[in-house]
C-alpha cells in the first residue's frame, strides 16, 4: 500500500481501540520508516546493507576520533527507498548514507579503541565516536578502510515501508493538555510497557514495522536514549537501528545501535550533526 492508504487503515485500526479523539492525537506520533530485512543481493534496496565497504565520494576523508579510524557498520541507500514514503524527511538525491562507529564490540576491534573510548565521560555515546556521511550515488565509490578499522562481511538489506510509534513512556510526545483520557494513557498504557501488551493484535496493525533493523521511524528502545542535555526526543529523528545478529555487537550483554539526528538537520541534509544513541540491553 502507499503511505496515504496505509495511514487511513492505521487510523481506523487505532480508532477502534482508542476512540476517535485519542486516536487522532495518537496518530500524530506515527512516523514513516522501513524494515530492513536480510535479503539476497538481487532483492536488496540498492546498496543498503550491514558491513562491507564504505561508499564515499572521492576526496572524502575517512572519519576518525583522536586519529583512530571509526569502522563502517552500515550503508543505507536512500535513493532506492520509495520516495513517496520519505516525503520531505530528507532532501531528494541524498544518496548513500554511511554509518560509522568506534568498534569496541567485535573480535576485530583494535585494543587501542578502548583507550580512545575510555577518554570520554560517557563511554560510546560521545558524538565524536560516530559519524554519518552522505555520498551522492552517481559519485560514490568503494573506499578502502585505513589500518585498525574493522571490516565486516556485507549483509544485504531489503526494505519494506510502514509506520512506527514510540514504544516506551519516555518516548511519548503527547502534549500535556489533551485531557484526562490522554493522561491516563500516558500513565497506564504507556507506563514502561510495549504497546502490544495492551493491544493483543498490535503487530497486525496496517503498516507495522517489526524487523530487528529499522531505518527512520521510531527506534525500539529498552532504555531512554542518551540525548544531549536539554534536548527532547521530539526534536530528533531516528536514522538507523542495528539489532540483528551480525559480526559486530554492542556491549558484552548485547544491545541495539542507533544513530539519531536533529530533525531540522535531517531535512537540510546536514548529517554532520548525527549522534550515536546506543541502547544497551
Amino acid at each position: 500500500m502507499d503511505p496515504s492508504t496505509t495511514l487511513t487503515a492505521l487510523h481506523e485500526f487505532c480508532t477502534e481501540r482508542l476512540g476517535p479523539e485519542l486516536a487522532h492525537h495518537f496518530m500524530k506520533m506515527a512516523r514513516p520508516g522501513f524494515d530492513l530485512v536480510v535479503a539476497a543481493p538481487e532483492e536488496a534496496a540498492g546498496d543498503s546493507r550491514f558491513g562491507g565497504m564504505a561508499m564515499l565520494e572521492p576526496g572524502t576523508p575517512w572519519p576518525t576520533c583522536d586519529g583512530f579510524p571509526l569502522s563502517l557498520l552500515a550503508v543505507l541507500d536512500t535513493d532506492a527507498l520509495p520516495r513517496e514514503w520519505l516525503g520531505d524527511l530528507i532532501p531528494a538525491g541524498t544518496g548513500l548514507l554511511n554509518f560509522f562507529f568506534l568498534d569496541t564490540g567485535s573480535e576485530q576491534c583494535h585494543e587501542a579503541a578502548f583507550e580512545v573510548a575510555g577518554k570520554r565521560p560517557a563511554f560510546c555515546t560521545a558524538p565524536e565516536l560516530a559519524a554519518v556521511i552522505a555520498a551522492r550515488s552517481s559519485h560514490a565509490v568503494p573506499a578502502a578502510p585505513p589500518a585498525r578499522a574493522s571490516v565486516f562481511a556485507p549483509v544485504p538489506w531489503a526494505a519494506s515501508p510502514g509506520f512506527a510509534f514510540p514504544n516506551q513512556s519516555f518516548d511519548l510526545v503527547l502534549p500535556d493538555d489533551l485531557g484526562p483520557e490522554a493522561m491516563e494513557m500516558r500513565d497506564t498504557i504507556m507506563r514502561g510497557l510495549y504497546l502490544e501488551h495492551d493491544f493483543p493484535d498490535w503487530e497486525q496493525r496496517p503498516g507495522a514495522l517489526t524487523a530487528a533493523d529499522i531505518a527512520f521511524a521510531w527506534p525500539v528502545l529498552s532504555n531512554s536514549p542518551p540525548l544531549p542535555d536539554g534536548k527532547e526526543l521530539h526534536q530528533f529523528q531516528h536514522l538507523l537501528q542495528i539489532s540483528g545478529p551480525y559480526e559486530w555487537g554492542l556491549g558484552a550483554d548485547g544491545g541495539d545501535m542507533h544513530w539519531t539526528i536533529p530533525t531540522e538537520a535531517l531535512r537540510t541534509g546536514d548529517f554532520s550533526r548525527a549522534i550515536p544513541t546506543p541502547d544497551y540491553a
